[in-house]
């Protein structure tokens, strides 16, 4: 009874110690490659992460939006949407170039295809035709702008490397326009889109300023 008493108790304690081994693999965040967040060193300044990321998300953005502004020259049925999509296919194009040109000079590695939300949108695309598609060409595209837009403009605002500086600029100035003209079809549901980040409340000491001004 007392052996068989040990044995019990032994194998709570083995369960116990596979649990707390779970909570902590659970709990504990995934190793990161230090290699992958070091920057290195160019003529242009630092190139950081962030700076690798811009280049990356940019190469994709171009990898499934030109093939979506060429879907829309045959299966859309609305003329600006045509309009709209083989505009962004041809920006898309320069942009591409740029983007490979730049990331060259860095020695940063691009990929070669669209992230699987992107293959996504491209396969639904590629079904569709006539007001299914133009309805949702405008508003997967407006989306994807919207986000991709606060990348490059982060970047922009802080990046330490000239090159990726000039690049951002450009980008903001590709994805404002991008957006403008999905916009211009009448058919973004703007509703749809992500609420604007809630801004941050005043500090006191500024809220006391504030209020002796209005005294």
């Amino acid at each position: 009874m007392h052996r068989l008493l040990r044995g019990g108790e032994l194998f709570m304690l083995g369960g116990f110690v596979v649990a707390a081994a779970v909570t902590i693999v659970l709990v504990m965040p995934p190793s990161i490659d230090p290699a992958a967040t070091a920057a290195t060193q160019t003529s242009s300044g630092p190139v950081t992460a962030a700076d690798r990321d811009l280049l990356i998300k940019v190469r994709q953005a171009g990898l499934w939006e030109m093939p979506a502004g060429d879907y829309a020259q045959t299966r859309a049925e609305s003329q600006r949407v045509k309009e709209v999509g083989r505009l962004i296919m041809e920006d898309h194009q320069r942009l591409d170039l740029l983007t490979r040109q730049t990331a060259k000079k860095l020695g940063v590695a691009l990929p070669a295809e669209p992230n699987a939300d992107q293959q996504s949108w491209m396969a639904q695309l590629a079904a569709e035709r006539g007001p299914a598609f133009d309805r949702d060409f405008a508003n997967l595209l407006r989306a994807a702008h919207g986000k991709v837009f606060t990348v490059v403009a982060g970047v922009r605002a802080g990046t330490r490397n000239a090159e990726i500086r000039k690049f951002a600029q450009e980008g903001i100035n590709f994805v404002m326009r991008h957006m403008a003209l999905l916009e211009s079809t009448g058919l973004v549901d703007h509703t749809q889109l992500p609420e604007p980040p809630t801004p941050s409340p005043a500090p006191p000491v500024a809220m006391a300023v504030e209020k002796r001004r209005q005294a």
